[in-house]
């Protein structure tokens, strides 16, 4: 089903280079506000170490976002040194699809990472890409955001159920 992740992690950066290169994933297409970065704009400390460590592995990076604060994207590109999307759309699959392009790598080398369903982890399976689901930074969200995220609550019980019946 489209809204299941192939992945779901706590924290992004339990995403390692071991895990991406176990599944061939050369490059990752991340998610801006509440992946990176939290509601007050910030980029916490340790979420940028690990983008420049994997970034440092030969990990391609790009943010796509679906906000159209240009402002806000340029910021949070420059710290991490790479190339950004605004305005994506997500779950339409142009914003995604431009992204792989500029990354240059095929769809099942490359992760979506999001913290929304509806968006992030819906857009890349369309685009038929490894998909990631990571916590969101802090509970604190937009209002077009906060709406959804009961029903990603629930589906996310279901995904930790599923996971603890595989022993992970």
């Amino acid at each position: 089903m489209l809204i299941y992740p192939k992945e779901y992690f706590n924290k992004i950066e339990e995403i390692t280079i071991e895990y991406l290169q176990k599944h061939k994933i050369k490059a990752l297409i991340l998610d801006m506000d509440n992946t990176l970065i939290n509601y007050k704009k910030e980029m916490p400390e340790r979420i940028e170490k690990w983008a420049k460590e994997l970034k440092g592995q030969g990990v391609k990076l790009i943010i796509v976002s679906n906000s159209n604060r240009k402002e806000k994207l340029e910021k949070i590109s420059k710290v991490l040194g790479i190339k950004y999307i605004i305005f994506a759309k997500k779950p339409l699959k142009s914003g995604l699809m431009k992204a792989k392009k500029i990354l240059n790598e095929n769809v099942e080398n490359i992760a979506v990472v999001g913290d929304q369903i509806f968006t992030d982890i819906i857009g890349g399976n369309r685009c038929k890409m490894y998909t990631i689901l990571v916590d969101e930074i802090e509970e604190k969200d937009f209002w077009y955001t906060a709406w959804k995220r009961p029903i990603e609550r629930k589906i996310k019980e279901k995904i930790r159920s599923k996971n603890k019946g595989e022993g992970k």
